[in-house]
């Protein structure tokens, strides 16, 4: 369904066919030739570097294999031309019959035109979000959110199994101060006045926890020391924060497979045990660490702590797991959970952390190799920050949370297609603008606009020629004439959906969802341009009028094109739509 893949594979049997006749000497690895578009598009539809990465090593002009190579590459019906270019690059012009072959090609798969197998059933762990559960998520959760989701998704549409995951940070300090700040509003609904003192969450949402922990416990516990209470209310409290926060993901349509627990990794066994299993390598050791960068030696005082040796496996720095007084640093415990997602026989992890994680890239890259011995790899993606904007102007909503903007509220006020679609506009170690305003003009501007409405055309087109008494059904369209689609403009349209399968696996290789958002804002560009087209030459109009057969050819190409659509859609997570409001 790779049409690269397809051609890629026809220049390396030719490659292997030449070696058999002696034009090339035996021996030589192909793994470097490649076919992707040309940098100029008017040099041809794709472009191989096979003579340039094999002369060296055949001891060969590379001029020389491009002339031989294109010689025998127009025997084949779908290479129409095959043109050497400057120090040996080869440019291939493929036949029409290959992009309305296509067209095709694309309505018989359907939603599964792009699919790959490129991840031959790899278990790949996601983990994102993974917010403190002392609150509602705010708008910097948003974009993690909708970046782990979608990378997920187009993980597993190019052929990997994807498990995602949200890791509860319920093990420090931070639930203590959950709990002391619902025990206030817990008291308030027993009617005394809250002391929200400074370090406390002073956010409205936790009222309804005090309200619920008033139903439960009447007034039973306002008498009683911290000591008797903490424990219980910090559970109490945990959940329902967690019942909060999956709430505001579904409304995002974000859905987690697995919420492991930082709290279950204590008292179990399980930190030991991953520091044990370093301790067998010899990277553990006592010592003590120099001061760090901006501390001078009078304000660093020394201490023997108990060290990972980070910097075996790429790090800077050796990293405390064990403070001097016995406590785990928080870094033991993420070690604890890594080594658990080890054990639980994943091939690949991602972890999506906000961009104030930097410093913990390599020295969790380091634990992971350590724990795996280099067997899975550990790829880190740090999410930017995201900047709310009105008319250009910084945006502030009613910050019902107490110190910041919810998720709700940016979807209230944008919707969950808005959202997630501009949230993946940007490269994820970009920041983004999220201007309010802009996101809801229905304009060229709007990139979600401008994608569902050309799917929404697309869509008119096939209710006009039902109207008018035209078979438009796949199965039909299937059947149709497709050699019709003959002009320059239907052929490009044609190339462009020909692009999806590639870009999805080049996507998925690098973990980078936000090139679908990109294709698709591109390939849309091209049918708008395409219809607009057809309003000086009627020839490229997608209903003929008079003529079933040309319609029935065009209208396969606008199907074809509203497949890559939704299919890219699928991935980002925003629906497709039929028709705009």
């Amino acid at each position: 369904m790779n049409l690269f893949a397809e051609i890629r594979g026809l220049v390396l049997d030719t490659l292997t066919a030449m070696t058999a006749e002696g034009a090339l000497p035996a021996g030589l690895d192909f793994a470097a030739v490649a076919v992707e578009p040309p940098r100029d598009a008017a040099h041809g539809d794709m472009a191989t570097n096979a003579a340039m990465v094999l002369a060296k090593p055949a001891g060969m002009q590379p001029r020389a294999i491009a002339e031989a190579l294109a010689a025998r590459l127009v025997a084949d019906p779908r290479i129409m031309l095959a043109e050497p270019a400057g120090p040996g690059f080869l440019n291939l012009r493929l036949a029409p019959v290959v992009w309305q072959g296509l067209v095709a090609q694309a309505i018989t798969a359907g939603a599964g035109f792009g699919r790959s197998t490129l991840g031959q059933g790899q278990k790949i762990n996601v983990e994102f979000v993974s917010a403190n559960p002392t609150g509602p998520m705010h708008v910097g959760h948003v974009r993690g959110a909708v970046f782990g989701d979608a990378l997920a998704r187009l993980l597993d549409f190019s052929g990997h199994a994807v498990t995602r995951e949200y890791y509860i940070n319920d093990g420090g300090a931070q639930v203590d101060v959950l709990a002391r700040s619902a025990f206030e509003r817990y008291r308030e609904a027993n009617g005394l006045s809250p002391e929200i003192r400074e370090g406390l969450y002073p956010g409205d949402y936790l009222i309804p926890v005090g309200e619920a922990l008033k139903a439960k416990y009447g007034t039973s516990l306002l008498d009683k020391p911290e000591s008797d209470w903490l424990v219980d209310v910090r559970l109490f409290a945990t959940e329902a924060m967690m019942a909060m926060i999956r709430e505001d993901l579904a409304l995002l349509d974000v859905h987690m497979d697995v919420y492991s627990s930082e709290k279950a990794l204590y008292g179990t066994g399980k930190i030991e045990a991953a520091l044990a299993e370093l301790d067998r390598q010899g990277l553990i050791y006592k010592g003590v660490l120099e001061p760090p960068k901006g501390k001078t030696l009078e304000d660093w005082e020394p201490r023997e702590q108990l060290l990972f040796r980070s910097t075996a496996h790429g790090d800077d720095v050796d990293r405390p797991v064990q403070k001097s007084d016995g406590s785990w640093t928080y870094f033991a415990p993420d070690i604890a959970y890594h080594f658990d997602k080890v054990q639980r026989g994943f091939d690949a992890l991602i972890d999506i952390l906000g961009a104030d994680h930097g410093g913990y890239v390599k020295r969790m890259k380091a634990a992971v190799a350590a724990l795996s011995g280099g067997r899975v790899p550990l790829d880190i993606k740090l999410i930017q920050l995201v900047r709310l904007f009105k008319n250009g102007e910084p945006f502030k909503m009613s910050k019902r949370a107490g110190t910041f903007v919810t998720l709700r509220d940016v979807v209230e006020q944008a919707g969950a297609d808005v959202t997630r679609f501009v949230m993946l506009t940007r490269k994820n170690d970009a920041a983004l603008d999220f201007d309010f305003a802009k996101v809801l003009e229905q304009s060229k501007d709007n990139p979600v606009f401008y994608v569902q409405y050309a799917h929404a055309r697309i869509c008119s087109v096939l209710r006009r020629a039902r109207d008018a008494g035209i078979a438009v059904d796949d199965a039909t369209l299937l059947n149709a004439d497709l050699t019709r689609l003959d002009h320059k403009a239907e052929l490009d349209l044609a190339k462009k959906i020909a692009e999806w399968p590639r870009l999805v696996e080049i996507a998925a290789r690098g973990h980078e969802p936000h090139r679908v958002a990109f294709y698709l804002y591109e390939l849309a560009s091209d049918l708008h341009g395409h219809w607009n087209r057809g309003n000086d030459d009627t020839s490229l109009r997608f209903v003929q009028e008079g003529d079933v057969a040309a319609t029935q050819a065009k209208i396969a190409l606008a199907r074809a094109t509203a497949v890559v659509i939704s299919a890219g859609l699928g991935i980002l997570g925003v629906k497709p739509l039929d028709e705009m409001r």
